[in-house]
C-alpha cells in the first residue's frame, strides 16, 4: 500500500507537471490573424478594421489607413517586429492616421506576446500592454458581402457602379448567392484554409437598361469570380484573389452578417 500511494503521489505530481508546462507553452503566431480590438489609452475609430497576419516571417496587413508588411521573429514568448518595413502612402483622414502610426508604434515597440482565451496582446518590455487584438474570423458559411470593386479582365480593378447593389451570400452546404447587379446568381464554392474556388455560377436573364453598363459589369464580375483561387479576410473585408495574387473582387460586410 506504501509503494501504491508513493506512485499514485509521483503520478499525480507528473501530470501537474505537464499540465503546467502544457498550458506555460507560448503560442506559435505562424499561420494566424487578428484584428485589433483595442490600444491602451484611445478609442478606437468606429467602422476602422485594422488588422495582422503572421505568415512565414513576415506581419501582413491594413493599419486602418494603408496597407503594411513588416519583419518578426519569435522565440518563446519573445517578439522582435522590424526593423524594415513597408506601407502604401494613402492619405487619410486626421483621427484615421493618428490611429494607424499608435497601432504601428505599438508593434514595432513589441517585446512580447501572450494569447488568453483566444485574444493577442503585445506587450512591451516592461510587461505594459501596447495592442489588443481578437482572432480574425475565417470561415465564410453563414456570412454576407457587399462587392465594392472587381477586376473587370483588363487588368483593372474598379469600382461598382452607382446605382447597383452587388452581393454575396455563402451558405454552410457549399453555395454562394446573390445579386450580380440586375441578375440573381448562385454557384458552388469549396474553401479549405486560404484556398477559395467558385463556380460555374447560374444567374436569372432579366435585361437591366439602366444605368449605364450595368449588363457589362455584371459579366465582367461573373467572370471575376471564375478566378478566384484564394480568399483572405482583413476584418469587415474579404478579398478573392486569383492563382497568380491579383484582386479578384473586394467585398465589405455587411451589417450584422
Amino acid at each position: 500500500m506504501i509503494r501504491s500511494a508513493a506512485a499514485l503521489a509521483a503520478s499525480l505530481v507528473l501530470c501537474a507537471c505537464a499540465a503546467m508546462s502544457s498550458a506555460d507553452t507560448p503560442a506559435a503566431l505562424d499561420g494566424t490573424a487578428w484584428v485589433l480590438s483595442g490600444l491602451p489609452g484611445q478609442a478606437l475609430v468606429p467602422g476602422i478594421s485594422t488588422t495582422a497576419h503572421f505568415e512565414g516571417g513576415r506581419i501582413q496587413g491594413t493599419d486602418g489607413c494603408n496597407r503594411y508588411t513588416v519583419p518578426y521573429t519569435q522565440t518563446g514568448r519573445t517578439l522582435q517586429v522590424g526593423p524594415r518595413g513597408a506601407s502604401t502612402q494613402m492619405a487619410c483622414p486626421p483621427e484615421v492616421s493618428k490611429q494607424a502610426d499608435a497601432f504601428i508604434g505599438a508593434l514595432t515597440r513589441a517585446s512580447a506576446h501572450r494569447v488568453e482565451g483566444g485574444r493577442l496582446q503585445l506587450l512591451a518590455a516592461d510587461g505594459a500592454v501596447l495592442a489588443r487584438f481578437d482572432a480574425q474570423a475565417q470561415s465564410l458559411a453563414g456570412t454576407s458581402w457587399r462587392v465594392t470593386a472587381y477586376n473587370n479582365g483588363r487588368q483593372a480593378v474598379v469600382s461598382t457602379l452607382g446605382g447597383t447593389n452587388l452581393t454575396m451570400a455563402f451558405s454552410g452546404d457549399g453555395r454562394v448567392a446573390g445579386s450580380a447587379g440586375c441578375n440573381n446568381f448562385t454557384a458552388p464554392y469549396t474553401l479549405a484554409g486560404q484556398k477559395l474556388a467558385i463556380g460555374p455560377a447560374a444567374a436569372t436573364r432579366r435585361m437591366c437598361p439602366s444605368p449605364e453598363r450595368v449588363m457589362e459589369q455584371e459579366s465582367e464580375f461573373l467572370k471575376a469570380l471564375e478566378t478566384v483561387a484564394t480568399a483572405r479576410f482583413e476584418g469587415d473585408r474579404l478579398e478573392l484573389r486569383t492563382g497568380g495574387g491579383q484582386l479578384a473582387v473586394i467585398l465589405g460586410k455587411e451589417a450584422g452578417r
